[in-house]
């Protein structure tokens, strides 16, 4: 018994040292690049004020009358979004050019009024650091379908590594020494023993919250692993495919035909639910069957609470669907939704953003503490 331990742990330490050697660049790009990533809405926030609006005691004009407005400055485009962004951000209509070589164009106004604010033209070719940051994040600045797959198999591998690291630091005995040990960095050693202790213990006390950013980006990544995630919180169901949702269209006109209907759908969302942080909105019905969807989000630089409203486009009358309402969802759903901004922190707020942000840092630096350590055993 005692020889299989002892083979285990060594066909342990084995593994985790050459995985950890041909995966460490790509754990390194990942964590990096998602410690950066973090404060991606605060920093744009403090560098781009013109998408904040004086709050006014009135209430949000209507959608029509933002891409009446809209139109005036990107007249050979359609509107593709509508967002308000809360009663101190300013409304943004998405504006979608025709034709090859189709550009988004943002035009931001006034939710108030419909006043014009800025008209964010496309980028083109211009550098965008953030999505600079996230092409790294996501693929390695690879074509798309060959970095994804390399980034979330090597996530699959750092969730062993994880679990392996975790056995190598369990002490064999458990006293004062050992704890002191297992637990402390000591300060005043030299550079080996240092840099051991900085991969050993902070690897140990990050080792919650890396799993939970390892776990999360896989469900982001992996169809079958978001699956898998479902069944089992869900207690053994699979999770539900997207549903359209449809107008019926035995009605030939519609109730209020002088009015447009996303208007009285937007002003009837509002009434169920007054004071959201975001709302986003398609200003164009499309098809005939098609039904009108708004969406309305609680919790600032939140995504998960969010609550879907549906009305068929001829009575203006509401549609209800299974998993519209973030408080009436079952715990596997929430969960699903939540996934993404657990992963970034802010389901937390600021507080999560900062344990996101320090646990990223930390994990970017095991590699290449883990790297020095077999480079000094040599």
């Amino acid at each position: 018994m005692a020889t299989l331990k002892k083979k285990l742990s060594k066909l342990n330490k084995t593994l985790h040292l050459w995985l950890g050697l041909i995966t460490g660049i790509v754990v390194f790009i990942v964590s990096i690049t998602g410690a950066i990533y973090c404060f991606q809405k605060e920093i744009t926030d403090a560098l781009e004020p013109w998408r904040f609006v004086e709050e006014q005691a009135l209430p949000y004009v209507a959608p029509s009358a933002l891409v009446d407005s809209a139109m005036k400055y990107v007249p050979d485009a359609n509107p593709s979004g509508i967002t308000y962004d809360g009663r101190t951000g300013a409304a943004g209509v998405g504006m979608m050019e025709q034709g090859e070589g189709r550009k988004f164009h943002l035009v931001l106004l006034n939710p108030y009024t419909a006043e014009f604010i800025r008209h964010n033209e496309p980028a083109g070719d211009e550098f965008n650091f953030f999505r600079f940051i996230m092409d790294g994040h996501r693929a390695l600045w690879l074509p798309y379908e060959i970095g994804q797959p390399i980034v979330g198999w090597s996530v699959v591998i750092f969730v062993f590594m994880l679990i392996s690291g975790l056995i190598m630091w369990m002490p064999k005995k458990w006293n004062k020494k050992s704890r002191k040990s297992s637990l402390t960095i000591k300060h005043s050693a030299n550079f080996k023993r240092l840099n051991s202790d900085l991969h050993k213990v902070l690897g140990f006390y990050t080792i919650a919250f890396a799993l939970i950013l390892a776990l999360t980006g896989l469900v982001i990544s992996f169809d079958w692993f978001a699956d898998g995630v479902y069944y089992v919180t869900s207690g053994g169901k699979e999770k539900p495919s997207y549903v359209p949702v449809f107008s019926d269209t035995t009605n030939t006109f519609r109730v209020d035909s002088l009015s447009n209907p996303v208007d009285i759908a937007f002003y009837k969302s509002l009434e169920q639910q007054p004071n959201p942080d975001r709302i986003f909105l398609f200003p164009n019905i499309g098809t005939k069957e098609q039904a009108i969807a708004i969406f309305f989000y609680e919790g600032v630089g939140k995504l998960y609470n969010r609550n879907s409203y549906y009305y068929d486009q001829y009575t203006i009358e509401p549609i209800r669907t299974n998993g519209d309402r973030f408080e009436e969802s079952n715990f596997a759903d929430k969960l699903s939704l939540m996934n993404y901004d657990i992963h970034t922190g802010a389901v937390l707020g600021i507080w999560g953003k900062i344990i996101a942000f320090i646990t990223s840092l930390i994990v970017a630096s095991l590699p290449i503490t883990g790297f020095i350590i077999w480079w000094k055993k040599r």
